[in-house]
């Protein structure tokens, strides 16, 4: 008769692929965070996924977390004394496609609190997955130009010359739209997150 373990162990994680494509979200509803109603400054935030080389990461997925315009997140845990916008979900995941991009409709989040008795700068959370990583990367963006970026607490603990990599960008042709590349690896490496 054997015996039960005393302890159990997890298995070892394992890379992605080459299936990956097959767990891929094709809704593209997914893609729009804020409903005809939402309050708030409504945006295009344009995804494009690159590999080492600058390379179109064609099956990745990107997935969005996010505050409402006034810095309420829709979840039990964010406990601030306003109900969020109702309108808006401040979830949304979207595949990139051949061209490693995809775009989300959304809003310009407020700043939410830090739990310190101060306020965040505006940013979107970020969630990578892709074929060859053993687990999801997890990033944030912020807006290009935004006065609170000098107080954010977290985007203060990123080295300088690295903060860069956690910027979107105004397209200069579309009013209202975003661009914000994800590099994987490489000289342009996007700041990553140990969370």
């Amino acid at each position: 008769m054997s015996r039960a373990p005393d302890r159990l162990s997890g298995l070892p994680s394992q890379t992605v692929g080459p299936f990956f494509h097959l767990g891929l979200t094709g809704n593209s509803a997914l893609g729009r965070l804020a409903g005809p109603e939402a309050k708030g400054e409504r945006i295009r935030l344009r995804f494009r996924l690159l590999d080492g080389d600058g390379l179109p990461v064609p099956d990745g997925i990107i997935e969005l977390w996010q505050a409402d315009a006034s810095g309420k997140y829709n979840h039990p845990a964010d406990t601030q004394d306003r109900a969020p916008d109702p309108a808006f979900c401040g979830f949304g995941r979207l595949a990139t496609g051949a061209d490693g991009i995809c775009t989300f409709d959304t809003i310009r989040p407020g700043r939410a609190p830090d739990g310190l008795g101060t306020c965040q700068a505006a940013h979107i959370s970020v969630s990578v997955f892709a074929r060859g990583l053993l687990d999801r990367l997890s990033t944030r963006v912020y807006f290009a130009g935004d006065p609170a970026l000098a107080e954010d607490p977290v985007l203060l603990r990123v080295p300088k010359d690295r903060r860069q990599t956690l910027m979107a960008q105004p397209d200069p042709m579309s009013a209202g739209c975003w661009e914000f590349d994800v590099h994987l690896q490489g000289e342009r490496e996007t700041v990553f997150f140990d969370i």
